[in-house]
This record gives C-alpha cells, sequence and structure tokens, in this order.
C-alpha cells in the first residue's frame, strides 16, 4: 500500500461532556486533519462530520441527530485511532489514555436538513481548556527557568503527558500576576538560555514552548537545529535518483513561500539593535557603545541549517530598532536589596535575533501522508534547479536541511497527505 492511501478509522468515539453519552463517528467522518506547530501550545483538529441524523438515542428513547441527541454544547471528548497503511505512516493513535482525548472547543459550519446533518468539530488538547480557567497568582524564587516551567506543567495544567524541557542556564523570579499559564510559559521561553553554553555571553538564546504527540515541549532554538536530522528525505520528482525509489517520499506539491524579508527584519532589529535600560536607583542609563547588539555579535555562537548568513556590513552597524525598558532591580525581596533580578541585555536582544533569523527562508510541501513526522524535527528537501539543460541537477540554494514549523496530517475517504510548512534561517547546504 501507498502512503496516498486512505486510511482507515479503527476507532472515533465521541463521548458528552457529563460522559453519559457516546456515539460512534467511524462511519460519519468525511474529512479529518491534525494540527502541530512550534509556535502552538497544544495540538488542534477538525473532523467534518456527516450524518443522516439518527445516530444517538435521546431521551425519550427515539434515535435523534448527533447535535441534538448526544447534545453537542462543546467540552466533549473525542477518542480515535486511525489505522497506518505503509511504513511512513503508521497512523495516529489518541485512543489509549483519556489523557490524550482531544476536546470539541467548538461546532460551526452546523447544517440541519430534512434527513442529513453536517458539521465541523473544533478540537483542542484538554490543557487548552484548563488554561482558561488557571490562573497563575504565586512568587517564583529566582531559580533556572527550566525548574519553574516544570512547576507550571505540574501544578497549574495538571498534565501528566511526556515533559522535554531544556535545561536553562539562566535564573529568573517572578510574580505570575494572575496570568494564564500558556502566557507565563511563552513569556518565560523569550527569556531562556539554554544550559549547554559555558555563560551567558557565548549562549544563543531563545525557547519555543509546543505540543506534539509526543507530549509537550519547551525546547531551545538552537537545540532543534542542531538535533540530528529525521531519516525522512524528500526529493522533487525532477530530482528523483536511483537509490530512491520509494514515492512515499515524492514531494506532490512544493511553493516557497518566502526568501527573505529585508524591511520586515530591519524593522525587528534582526541585524543590529540598540538596547537602553534604566537603573531605577542610580537614574543611569546604558551607555551607547554598551547597548549596541550587532550580528557579529551573535555570528559564530549558532548553528546554522544551511550556510552561515552574509550581512552586509552597513546593516550590521546602524541599529534599525531600539529597545527600553527599566531594569529589575530588587522588586522581589520582602526588604530594601538592590540585587538585579536578571539582566535582558544579555538575552533579549539574542533571542530576538534568533527567532527573526528562524523564518529567513520559508516553504510549503504537500507529501504523502507520514505521520513519523512532528513538529520541530529537521528533514532533508531537494529540489531541481531550474535549467532546461541539466533537469537532475539539485538547486544547492533552496535544498537541504529545514525545520517542520508546522503540520497537518489530512485524511479523507479518497486519500491521505501530510502538509508540511518548513523553515530555516539562511540558503545553501549546511556547513560542515
Amino acid at each position: 500500500m501507498s502512503a496516498k492511501d486512505p486510511s482507515q478509522y479503527e476507532e472515533f468515539s465521541l463521548r458528552s461532556a457529563d460522559g453519559e453519552n457516546t456515539v460512534d463517528l467511524k462511519g460519519k467522518t468525511v474529512a479529518f486533519e491534525y494540527f502541530e506547530n512550534i509556535f502552538s501550545p497544544v495540538i488542534t483538529a477538525k473532523a467534518m462530520i456527516q450524518s443522516t441524523g439518527d445516530a444517538i438515542e435521546g431521551p425519550d428513547g427515539k434515535l435523534q441527530s448527533i447535535y441534538n441527541g448526544l447534545p453537542l454544547r462543546g467540552g466533549e471528548q473525542l477518542s480515535f485511532k486511525i489505522a497506518g497503511n505503509s511504513e511512513t505512516n503508521p497512523g495516529l493513535d489518541f485512543s489509549d489514555d483519556p489523557e490524550r482525548y482531544l476536546h470539541v472547543e467548538s461546532i460551526t459550519n452546523v447544517v440541519s436538513e430534512t434527513k442529513k446533518e453536517t458539521f465541523v468539530l473544533n478540537l483542542c488538547s484538554r490543557e487548552n481548556i484548563t488554561n482558561e480557567t488557571s490562573r497563575i497568582g504565586r512568587k517564583f524564587e529566582s531559580s533556572p527557568i527550566s525548574d519553574s516551567v516544570e512547576k507550571i506543567f505540574k501544578d497549574y495544567l495538571k498534565t501528566n503527558k511526556e515533559l522535554k524541557i531544556d535545561k536553562t542556564q539562566n535564573k529568573y523570579g517572578f510574580i505570575g500576576n494572575m496570568r494564564k499559564p500558556f502566557t507565563v510559559l511563552t513569556w518565560l521561553a523569550s527569556k531562556s538560555v539554554p544550559a549547554k553554553a559555558k555563560n551567558e555571553d557565548d549562549s544563543t538564546a531563545g525557547f519555543v514552548f509546543f505540543e506534539t504527540k509526543d507530549g509537550f515541549n519547551f525546547r531551545s532554538v538552537d537545540d532543534l537545529v542542531t538535533q540530528e536530522p529525521s531519516k525522512y528525505e524528500y526529493f522533487f520528482t525532477e530530482v528523483v535518483k536511483s537509490v530512491k525509489k520509494n514515492v512515499d517520499f515524492n514531494i506532490l506539491q512544493y511553493s516557497t513561500d518566502r526568501n527573505q524579508d529585508l524591511i520586515g527584519k530591519l524593522r525587528k532589529g534582526a541585524f543590529c539593535s540598540h538596547r537602553m535600560f534604566m537603573n531605577p536607583l542610580t537614574f543611569e542609563y546604558t551607555p551607547y557603545d554598551k547597548g549596541l547588539f550587532t550580528y557579529n555579535d551573535y555570528a559564530g555562537k549558532f548553528t546554522a541549517l544551511g550556510e552561515k548568513p552574509k550581512i552586509p556590513e552597513e546593516l550590521q552597524s546602524n541599529p534599525s530598532r531600539n529597545i527600553t525598558a527599566v531594569l529589575d532591580m530588587g522588586t522581589l525581596e520582602v526588604g530594601v536589596s538592590t540585587a538585579m533580578n536578571a539582566d535582558p541585555g544579555k538575552v533579549q536582544s539574542q533571542t530576538m535575533m534568533r527567532y527573526n533569523l528562524l523564518t529567513t527562508q520559508v516553504i510549503t510541501m504537500l507529501v504523502p501522508s507520514n505521520t513519523n513526522l512532528k513538529a520541530g524535527d529537521v528533514i532533508k528537501v531537494e529540489v531541481p534547479r531550474i535549467d532546461r539543460e541539466k533537469r537532475s541537477d539539485v538547486d544547492q540554494q533552496q535544498s537541504g536541511l529545514y525545520m517542520i514549523k508546522a503540520l497537518c496530517h489530512h485524511f479523507d475517504t479518497k486519500n491521505s497527505y501530510t502538509s508540511l510548512e518548513l523553515i530555516r534561517d539562511t540558503f545553501g547546504p549546511q556547513e560542515k
């Protein structure tokens, strides 16, 4: 079988929010889409349902539609298992653990006819609902950020899912200020420095917080970029080599969404920024020369997915963004203190530069279904060079290693495929 062939729904059960009613949706699911994104805290999904209107027994004992008989009001739980059809498409199984069931967050596109009803279930992880009903009001003492992240997962999101949290070297104390857990975790990600660096001056700050089918991730961007690439290599049909005969790795559609965005990056301070912080105790400001942060200060400290970017000198010497803030001095102490909670000057510019460089090149491609892939994975892509005479040659600038920013596993009655949004911080093959 091919990974493009339709997959079978082995289980597709929807349970009411109170747990009293359950309806089997196996024969009623027209299409199902599953989403992951490194900039999304949770998994989401969509299921298009079509029913003849007599799917479930109502309170009066008569058969009713799913919408009225269950009834559908939001908060319902979906347990599903989609069978695989090839090595690259082992399927998706969210049926073995109630903790992993997806929850209905909304019902849209409801169409009711005399003998048929159609609607779309918009689904999300349970933690997305918990996040809306939780607030962090406590004080976190100065400690490694990764330790605070783990406490938030356990104490506020109350999840038993696997947690993959990269250790941070920098400490940070803070007060929750009644913010939602996801808000705090995303905020902490922008302040985190990976522990593997010798010191903060040699670090590459910047983390991302997201969920995959394997669990939650609080990962350093640098660790994601330097991870071992996936064994799956995808190629456009015009660059098929004799050793690559498996059509499951053929790129069905391919488009380049963005190659650079100079003005956008300049506005965000991607190449040069100036930091100016005020000390609230002395009313002194950061000297100009100490506040300047250029790409040269960052180059050589991070690993790129391709060749190291070549930035024109004039773009590195003139700051295109100014950053101002008040230093966090003694704010968490009961008594009088002059201790600095954290120095934003050491990480803020690095984080901003890392995030902006990461989306230098963005491509979208459609491939036969591969449910082994996850957001945050690194894969190799080969596309042909535009050359009438040498159609088998690989485009060295467009091809190479990419990180999966977002993916969608699509299943319907006719086929199965995976849509990938890929990003990287430069062009060409990775430097050895």
